[in-house]
């Protein structure tokens, strides 16, 4: 059995910004999460990030600079022992009503797809309401974390049943698991 598990990006792995990750200098692993991923990859998981990037549509950056972030992130996770196998995102705005944009479903569609698989009981891990709701939408199993946006979804009293303080965290009791 092939274990994944889906990983937001921004406030999961990286320092979050309210004026958004322009740059790969902008990029800033949180405390532990590349350690947590290098954990993941260790114990047999298949690592993927599935992220909203409206900068992208917004122009704040360009594809070339969110390959340059992406770039960093592929790096730093592999000096940890770590490995991401693939990065899906939606480079749309919200008044674009694209299908991918998180709560949507289209990016879980997309892993489903050519991973070949169901996201029955995959674990996606995200720090908003809008990652929790678009597992929901797949059957996926959310689980928030208290990094980046997490207290405040766990504030706005979405009904999310596992929360734990960071990515770290979340690794331990996956692998406990298997």
């Amino acid at each position: 059995m092939t274990k994944i598990v889906v990983l937001d990006r921004d406030g999961v792995i990286n320092a979050d910004s309210p004026d958004y990750i322009k740059s790969a200098s902008e990029w800033n692993a949180l405390p532990h999460s590349l350690e947590a991923i290098a954990k993941l990859t260790r114990a047999g998981f298949t690592v993927i990030v599935a992220s909203n990037q409206s900068g992208l549509g917004r122009g704040l950056f360009d594809a070339d600079e969110l390959e340059s972030i992406h770039q960093k992130m592929l790096h730093e996770v592999s000096v940890a022992g770590g490995e991401i196998a693939a990065i899906y995102f939606c480079p749309h705005r919200p008044d674009e009503n694209c299908d991918c944009r998180k709560p949507q479903p289209g990016l879980l569609q997309q892993i489903a797809a050519d991973r070949q698989i169901t996201m029955l009981d995959v674990p996606v891990i995200g720090d908003s309401a809008r990652d929790l709701e678009a597992a929901r939408a797949m059957g996926a199993r959310p689980i928030l974390v208290l990094t980046g946006n997490g207290e405040k979804t766990l504030a706005s009293g979405d009904p999310v049943k596992e929360v734990f303080e960071n990515l770290d965290q979340v690794a331990d009791a996956l692998i406990s698991e298997y």
